[in-house]
């Protein structure tokens, strides 16, 4: 039997950007998901220090039949963040998200670009130790991926905010990430500098 994830091992420090990437299948998501606690190992610990924010599939954590607004502190709850916590960012995240009277619609009446920006703002800018995200800078419109990406620019400059992020655009890793983990049928090709290991899989992949 083939296994998603077979003999990894990695450390993450505090404040560290660090990327999972490699080509469809490798497990990137997959350890996504079993940081979070959505799956678990089936051998082997994941030691969690800190609170932890995930945005791995754009309806997650959303009840369709509450508001946008009411959702902002149905996610928040769901993270552990008192609703004191909540209220004091609720103006941000709404600015943020930039959804107009939508914010105040059920949000089954969303289309998934209306989905991703809420989701977005309410991950970035609830108070967590630790980000998770997983290809959400490819979603919505041009402008809302342009001020997701400086967002995420800043948190990642936030040394006490430790980010994982999964993307398959190279550019974007090279700029944002520290370090970058290179994936690739369940186990680790590469750990290092996004530069040299991003380099190393574009040549890889041309001669493979």
């Amino acid at each position: 039997i083939k296994k998603a994830i077979n003999e990894v091992s990695f450390t993450v420090e505090r404040g560290e950007s660090v990327a999972l990437f490699g080509r469809n299948g490798a497990g990137k998501s997959t350890i996504l998901k079993m940081i979070t606690g959505v799956t678990y190992p089936t051998k082997g610990e994941i030691i969690v220090d800190g609170r932890v924010s995930a945005l791995l599939e754009l309806t997650a954590g959303f009840d369709p039949d509450f508001t946008g607004r009411e959702n902002i502190f149905f996610r928040g709850q769901l993270l552990g963040i008192s609703d004191e916590e909540i209220r004091e960012l609720e103006d941000e995240i709404i600015e943020f998200a930039d959804l107009g009277d939508y914010i105040d619609q059920p949000v089954r009446t969303y289309s998934s670009g209306m989905y991703s920006k809420l989701a977005f703002s309410i991950t970035a800018i609830l108070e967590t130790d630790i980000m998770l995200i997983d290809e959400v800078l490819s979603v919505g419109d041009q402008k809302f991926k342009k001020k997701s990406y400086n967002k995420m620019k800043s948190l990642i400059s936030n040394k006490d905010r430790t980010v994982v992020i999964v993307s398959h655009s190279i550019d974007t890793l090279k700029q944002l990430c520290d370090t970058v983990m290179w994936m690739h049928e369940g186990q680790i090709k590469k750990i290092g500098e996004p530069d040299t290991v991003l380099d190393e899989y574009v040549n890889f992949m041309e001669n493979s």
